[in-house]
């Protein structure tokens, strides 16, 4: 079956609401099961699925780079490093291949940092319209005291950053203290403010698929904006089962409230292949809307120079050397 090309290409981001939460609804919570079976094989038949080829691969690769969060979490960040990662969300793509291309101008979602290089990332991108996303609530773990990480948060929103990706205590969903779970999240949400917030799971942490589905559900209770999948950091970071499982509480809580919340597999997603196979996810699971950046990202890093490598072998019919697509 060939998936058609993602639609509204060259269309504005619309602002959606934000989420507003709801009360926490234990009897909800308590009803949510997953066939852990039944998921694993509806995830194993997905990449053979759906086949992009030609001028419709190359629309879709386009709208994978606009939901891309590009990404540098690492110990020896430099405002350089990031200037240049700055440099590369607001061109990323080559000016030769986008002409070919009949594109005009492609950036990626957002471009996500820690704290301290928020700053230096505001100012690379002024005039873009990207914004800067950080990780905060003592990511990765999020076990430094909870006074601590909800000034992080005050602290990173103040600085610039619009997206706030913060960790949730794995350990209430592992005792299945959902309340307290809830509690957390409803006060990260309140101290982000104006910054969309971003609940990042650790999914490969969290020991079941139900889990996963509890944890998602109940932080959309609370007030996320989005759910996402990994901090990257986790010995097993995105998964299809595991972003079935999440998508699925997006629907649910979509079907009940009406309210929309995105989605951000994050770690491990590096091949171009695999782009086109979360988008088709999304497609099927939850329609063209959710297609967009203010709905779904990747979080990645290598992503994006094996998509424009891929871009340019369908406009040249050549595979070209990784050093021809660097990230700065």
């Amino acid at each position: 079956m060939t998936t058609t090309q993602p639609t509204d290409t060259h269309l504005p981001q619309v602002s959606l609401a934000r989420n507003p939460g709801m009360d926490l609804d234990m009897d909800w919570v308590r009803a949510v099961q997953a066939n852990t079976s039944a998921i694993e094989r509806r995830a194993a038949t997905l990449p053979g699925r759906r086949s992009v080829k030609k001028n419709w691969q190359a629309a879709w690769l386009l709208r994978a780079i606009s939901c891309i969060d590009l990404t540098t979490l690492a110990g020896d960040d430099t405002p350089a490093r990031v200037q240049r990662l700055c440099a590369k969300a607001a061109n990323p793509v080559r000016r030769d291949i986008l002409d070919a291309l009949g594109m005009e101008r492609i950036t990626t979602g957002a471009v996500c940092v820690y704290h301290d290089m928020i700053e230096p990332a505001v100012a690379a991108l002024k005039g873009t319209g990207i914004p800067v996303a950080a990780v905060s609530t003592g990511f990765p773990a999020g076990l430094s005291p909870f006074h601590l990480r909800l000034a992080e948060i005050g602290e990173s929103v103040q600085a610039g950053a619009a997206e706030i990706d913060i960790v949730i205590s794995r350990r209430h969903v592992l005792t299945g203290n959902w309340q307290a779970l809830y509690d957390e999240m409803q006060a990260f949400r309140a101290a982000c403010g104006p910054a969309h917030v971003k609940a990042i799971l650790a999914t490969g942490e969290l020991g079941t698929l139900r889990n996963v589905a509890r944890a998602s559900l109940v932080c959309m209770m609370a007030g996320a904006d989005f759910i996402k999948t990994s901090t990257g950091k986790e010995s097993v970071n995105a998964t299809l089962p595991v972003s079935l499982t999440m998508i699925r509480a997006i629907r649910a809580y979509h079907a009940r409230t009406g309210i929309m919340v995105g989605y951000k597999p994050a770690g491990g997603i590096s091949k171009a292949k695999d782009a086109l196979t979360y988008l088709a996810l999304m497609k099927d699971e939850l329609g063209d809307r959710w297609l967009r950046p203010d709905l779904f990202r990747f979080g990645a890093s290598s992503l994006l120079g094996d998509i424009e490598r891929q871009l340019e072998h369908h406009v040249t019919g050549r595979y070209s050397a990784g050093y021809r697509h660097a990230m700065g």
